[in-house]
């Protein structure tokens, strides 16, 4: 959880990301991520352990439901996110 939370407040920080909203279901732990509060999440980032076997338990997922990457590693699979932070400055 500190990892997601360390990304988080990087993202406040840089003014992308407002809220977000945690979900603790039967087979699946979702962590939303909002621009705004009453909108759809931007990303979620899931663990889903029956997957651990098999394509990983950690994912990211898309506003329009496109798994963005998925993996083994937590950290590994929110560098995609973290790319998305970095960008040109005028």
């Amino acid at each position: 959880m500190s990892i997601i939370l360390s990304l988080y407040g990087r993202m406040v920080a840089a003014g992308e990301w407002r809220d977000y909203g945690i979900s603790s279901l039967r087979d699946v732990a979702v962590f939303s991520v909002f621009r705004r509060t009453a909108e759809n999440p931007l990303y979620r980032i899931e663990k889903r352990p029956k997957l651990q076997a098999k394509q990983g338990m950690y994912a990211v997922i898309g506003m329009d439901g496109q798994i963005l990457k998925r993996g083994h590693d937590l950290k590994t699979v929110l560098r995609v996110l973290e790319r998305k932070l970095i960008r040109a400055i005028d």
